[in-house]
């Protein structure tokens, strides 16, 4: 099979980000990568580029030059990932879906919901394959629990109940470290700190899993250290399109909280309940019956947890795999195989909505307001 051609923009040298999508869009021999522009310093990502084999004719010095040497290749390349700041991601994005690219796009997919269902529409129009980078989703055991919510194995979905929390913005000394600072300051980081960054990866995980989409939200924001514009703590209500209640709590002063995303999801006849730091165990309780333990790698899986399981059971995978997935779901997808489990631009625009509706509801003392984008109302 032909290797796909594959250019990333941003991600460069320090990045936190760019080393699982280099790591993941490599992993399993799919993609060659074929172009870079890596940094806002040109000369800077130009050499990064290099040091990472790609060609000197393309390592760019922005997506701009990126764009318009690439758009006159006979080999120009086949997807392009945008991990730059939150703020580009409208604009680099839309062009490269115009000039009739593929696009993997970081979260948040834009800063407004109007620039959310722009994306929606050119992506429709250009006929090509957008993705957003909600790569939670592609664990193989958060594939497992939506596969058994969709057979119903737990029956009607009641409630779910998801967080997204850690500590490590928690200690009131550091909150002007640029690499903190910058969170919680509406210049950069638009009307949303802590929910936009984290709770937004816990709302698509819950309307994932429970295949259903959020319709309405409650929302309570605090900024818990004084000098922070944006909040750093968050609980969000809502409810979902087919009854689900749904409870979230995002923060990031939960000092002693590492990395604490996880997900419940209660039905009328069992529970399930994942945790991104034990992401190999899917936990599982009948109604009446003892609690189980499936493992990522054993017998009886969905076709879906199957596929995506990469090493043999008792062994880790992690995030860098699971952002492998989104990759090897995308080659599948531009290769004209249906793929449903990627995020979509629809998936983008309805958490770039929420986000605007938590932002609205917490400045009306928690009143409950529409969280659709109004293309899907």
């Amino acid at each position: 099979m032909t290797k796909l051609k594959w250019g990333l923009i941003g991600g460069g040298r320090g990045s936190q980000i760019g080393p699982a999508h280099r790591l993941g869009a490599q992993a399993d021999g799919l993609y060659t990568f074929a172009a870079a522009a890596l940094d806002h310093r040109p000369d800077e990502g130009r050499a990064y580029a290099r040091e990472l084999g790609v060609a000197a004719d393309r390592a760019y010095g922005d997506w701009q030059e990126m764009l318009a040497a690439e758009r006159g290749r006979d080999d120009r390349v086949d997807l392009v990932t945008v991990a730059t700041p939150n703020a580009t991601h409208f604009e680099i994005t839309r062009a490269f879906l115009e000039a009739g690219f593929h696009v993997l796009c970081e979260k948040p997919m834009t800063m407004t919901v109007e620039e959310g269902e722009e994306i929606v529409r050119v992506a429709r129009a250009s006929g090509k394959v957008c993705a957003v980078n909600y790569c939670y989703s592609a664990y193989p055991m958060v594939r497992q629990a939506r596969a058994m919510v969709r057979a119903g194995e737990i029956g009607k979905v009641r409630l779910v109940v998801t967080s997204f929390s850690h500590g490590h913005h928690g200690d009131a000394t550091d909150a002007d470290n640029p690499r903190v600072r910058w969170r919680y300051d509406p210049a950069m980081a638009g009307v949303s700190g802590q929910f936009a960054d984290c709770g937004i990866h816990a709302l698509h995980m819950a309307s994932f899993v429970c295949d259903d989409q959020v319709e309405t939200l409650s929302a309570d924001f605090a900024s818990t250290i004084a000098s922070r514009e944006l909040e750093d703590d968050a609980m969000v209500n809502f409810r979902m399109g087919r009854g689900t209640v749904g409870r979230l709590w995002t923060s990031s002063v939960a000092i002693g909280r590492q990395h604490g995303f996880d997900l419940q999801v209660f039905g009328e006849t069992g529970g399930l309940r994942w945790a991104s730091e034990q992401p190999n165990q899917l936990i599982y309780t009948p109604v009446g019956g003892r609690t189980q333990v499936i493992e990522k790698g054993e017998a009886g899986l969905s076709d879906d947890a199957a596929r995506l399981s990469r090493v043999a059971i008792a062994h880790p995978e992690g995030f860098p795999l699971a952002v492998a997935n989104i990759y090897v779901d995308l080659a599948a997808a531009i290769r004209g195989e249906a793929r449903d489990g990627l995020p979509t631009p629809a998936d983008g625009a309805r958490s770039m909505a929420a986000v605007f509706a938590a932002v609205e509801s917490a400045g009306k003392g928690g009143a409950w307001v529409d969280a659709r984008p109004p293309m899907f109302r």
